[in-house]
């Protein structure tokens, strides 16, 4: 084949048929759909490899200095500032840059936000949600005030929908499930605290930060390597953390030691800052809308307009990092996935619990990866449809 989609970052131009072209061993890098830990952009992979044993001059590389070290608090204060920057984020809110992922803060944010015995609203719209929720009931009363299940989780409930508690001490939602690909088109209007798990979407179009009590997100999709969380927090909610609680889990305390409390993930933090750099670079949030909106209309045209495969996920719900499809025979599925493979479009399957078929398309892919994949799945329906 004289063109392929292996050599992605040089062309996006696949010329059928897919009659391999093994990546085995290959240094061309692929289209990588990764859900997360996702893909990075390539600038910033090379940026921390150019630096990665001299960084900046110092003789040693920035995994080896302390943390406490003036080098890396500089480090750490221009990551803060820069993600201040690209989401507008207000002086009255605490930016935390800590361990234990997402999942770390299921835990964290009953403990800071809910006395015991208080109760919580949770709105359960996939595998996320309901791992969150199910983590707050050994915290504190969880009132679920919507859930899709009868939609087999393909959409979120209105809001017309939710039956919240009266005096609540926070209202918990998922704005994209990774896994079901489902994503809330409008933002909650509530009277308490909105706590929301942005780890697939934060820093992929703007946000009014002032909706939000509280916004936490994974590092290992559109910030940085896995073993980071970012939590913004609204000054007046520090404090509230029940006596019981580990410091290490206590927004009050992190913010007081500006997130370091303990030793805390140099490196991702370091990587977290170079891709704020990056996307400042880019444009910022504006920029990044627009290219998401594009490669996720192109990425659902073709889904939609094929008699081969088909996305679960009600339209007006349809996330733009996270896209599900299915074949109309199942056992197609191998195939589909050991050609995309050899073509330089890698981890296409589905997670583990649902199956079929998903593309992550956070902002390290290019437009061009979309159009390569879109290409390789018309070429595949013509020979297989």
């Amino acid at each position: 084949m004289s063109n392929c989609a292996g050599r992605m970052q040089r062309s996006a131009t696949i010329t059928p048929p897919l009659d391999g072209w093994p990546l085995q061993g290959s240094s061309v890098r692929v289209f990588n759909f990764a859900p997360g830990p996702a893909a990075l952009p390539l600038a910033v992979l090379e940026q921390a490899r150019d630096e990665l044993t001299d960084w900046h001059g110092s003789g040693t590389s920035v995994i080896e200095i302390s943390h406490r070290s003036s080098a890396f608090k500089q480090v750490a204060a221009q990551a803060e500032a820069d993600l201040r920057e690209l989401l507008g984020i207000p002086s009255h809110y605490r930016v935390l840059f800590l361990q234990g992922g997402a999942t770390g803060q299921f835990a964290a944010v009953p403990m800071n936000l809910a006395s015991a015995g208080a109760t919580v609203d949770y709105v359960n719209t996939g595998a996320w949600s309901k791992k969150a929720l199910g983590e707050a009931k050994r915290y504190c009363q969880v009132n679920v005030a919507a859930d899709a299940a009868a939609s087999n989780y393909t959409t979120a409930p209105s809001q017309g929908e939710w039956r919240l508690t009266r005096g609540a001490a926070y209202v918990h939602y998922t704005p994209n499930e990774t896994i079901g690909g489902v994503e809330f088109p409008f933002v909650p209007r509530v009277d308490v605290p909105l706590v929301a798990d942005m780890s697939s979407t934060i820093l992929s179009r703007p946000i009014e930060i002032e909706r939000f009590g509280l916004i936490y997100a994974g590092a290992q999709k559109n910030i940085g390597p896995s073993g980071l969380v970012v939590v913004i927090v609204r000054d007046e909610l520090l404090g509230r953390a029940r006596p019981d609680t580990p410091p290490i889990w206590d927004y009050k305390s992190q913010a007081a030691e500006g997130s370091m409390l303990n030793t805390p993930p140099t490196f991702a933090w370091y990587i977290a800052g170079l891709v704020f750099k990056w996307l400042k670079q880019q444009g910022g949030l504006g920029v990044m809308a627009e290219r998401n909106r594009a490669k996720a209309e192109l990425l659902y045209r073709t889904i939609d307009e094929s008699g081969l495969y088909r996305n679960p996920v009600d339209k007006s719900c349809r996330s733009w990092m996270n896209v599900p499809f299915l074949l109309a025979d199942a056992k197609l599925e191998k195939p589909f996935l050991a050609e995309a493979e050899a073509v330089g479009l890698a981890n296409l399957a589905g997670h583990r619990s649902v199956g079929g078929l998903r593309a992550s398309i956070y902002n390290a892919m290019p437009i061009e990866g979309v159009r390569a994949l879109t290409e390789f799945m018309r070429e595949f329906a013509r020979r297989h449809g």
